[in-house]
């Protein structure tokens, strides 16, 4: 087992990716970790006011639960902006993924339209 941050364990996955533990969490990639680090420097910044990795949102149509979709980031700015982020490679945007993110834009982000939604690759 490598280590590419301080005290960071990876392991190689399916779709090339490394899974990688950054503080207390466990990333789904290098990419997510570092943008873990880079939003924890913003944070002591004081550029953000907080942020929450793989956070849960539940999609219901009708009253009817469709999914649960987890962007990799929800970050609160310190201006009061809110921002849903994901992290994705052309590998890992799936046909799964493309179909949960029209739900989401087509649900959870019309209800919130002060939301912002990035996908950073």
């Amino acid at each position: 087992m490598k280590y590419i941050l301080p005290f960071v364990k990876v392991k190689k996955l399916k779709y090339g990716n490394t899974k990688t533990v950054y503080g207390d969490e466990v990333y789904d990639s290098k990419k997510e970790a570092r943008k873990a680090r880079e939003l924890d420097t913003l944070k002591k910044g004081k550029v953000i006011k907080d942020w929450q990795p793989h956070y849960k949102i539940s999609i219901d149509i009708n009253g009817k639960h469709i999914c649960n979709i987890f962007p990799d980031f929800y970050v609160e700015w310190k201006n009061g902006d809110k921002e849903l982020i994901e992290i994705k490679s052309s590998v890992t945007m799936t046909s799964v993924w493309r179909l949960k993110r029209l739900l989401l834009e087509a649900t959870y982000l019309l209800e919130h339209p002060d939301i912002k939604y990035t996908v950073e690759s």
